[in-house]
């Protein structure tokens, strides 16, 4: 998988990709990153990229000429069809994409090279949407002062799911989110810590009844945190009728919606 990075603030990825599992992709060579400066890719002495917007109002627009050039000049031959199943894709990062979730990685992970362009100022140059990008997408519903960090965050939702990216190959279908519920809660050593025990039931070495007590843990945990994401999960029968009985303890909300999806 490669990554490349166009921005007009290299600078701010330094550092970033150099610790940990992102560290290990790079080195192994699971994984390439190349940052690309906006700038480099300018005509005018004073390498400009943004101007006035038309039709007035504050702020600068990102202009699409070097833009056009950077991916151009990076991709040759490998520009994409503009097809979200293209190998290769060419993703903006705005507040008006499409939400990153746990699927939404999966998907992109499934791609062999993905071009992210990170938006500033009032946003890019709508030329950029309508006939370059393949696909907008955003982190959240908030606003931030550039799509630097985005890319980063997908660079790294998108690499932890690659095989060999991490020491578990199973680790990225027990993360939260990997099955549409919250992960479960995780003890380790010692067992009493202040006088608060780890739960028997991970110290019984059963292991049926270990992966019953997450199961149900992770059903409990998604149902109140997160009750949006219990209403569209699959769950078991066994997972329902728990449900209900934490509902009769008290334990959840009555007014959940336990699932338009079963595996009954």
């Amino acid at each position: 998988m490669r990554f490349d990075i166009l921005t007009l603030f290299p600078a701010l990825f330094t550092g970033v990709f150099e610790e940990s599992i992102l560290k290990r992709a790079v080195a192994s060579g699971l994984v390439t990153i190349a940052i690309h400066n906006i700038r480099d890719y300018t005509t005018d002495k004073h390498h400009v990229t943004d101007d006035e917007p038309y039709g007035g109002g504050g702020g600068m627009v990102m202009k699409a000429e070097p833009i056009f050039r950077a991916v151009e000049a990076i991709l040759g031959n490998e520009m994409p069809t503009r097809g979200r199943d293209d190998p290769t894709q060419i993703i903006l990062l705005s507040p008006a994409g499409r939400l990153l979730n746990q699927t939404v990685a999966y998907e992109l992970a499934q791609r062999e090279r993905l071009v992210l362009i990170c938006g500033r100022y009032e946003g890019v140059d709508e030329r950029v949407r309508e006939h370059l990008v393949t696909d907008e997408i955003s982190i959240g519903d908030y606003v931030l002062s550039g799509g630097e960090i985005p890319a980063m965050v997908i660079v790294e939702a998108v690499t932890r799911l690659l095989p060999g990216a991490l020491g578990d190959p199973l680790a990225p279908l027990k993360d939260s989110h990997a099955t549409g519920l919250l992960e479960h809660p995780h003890y380790t050593r010692p067992a009493v810590f202040r006088g608060w025990a780890v739960p028997e039931v991970l110290l019984s070495g059963n292991h049926a009844e270990v992966a019953r007590w997450r199961r149900q843990q992770s059903l409990l945990r998604t149902a109140q945190r997160r009750p949006d994401l219990l209403a569209k999960a699959e769950l078991t029968a066994e997972d329902r009728e728990f449900l209900r009985w934490a509902v009769g303890q008290g334990l959840i909300e009555d007014t959940l919606r336990l699932g338009n999806k079963s595996e009954d």
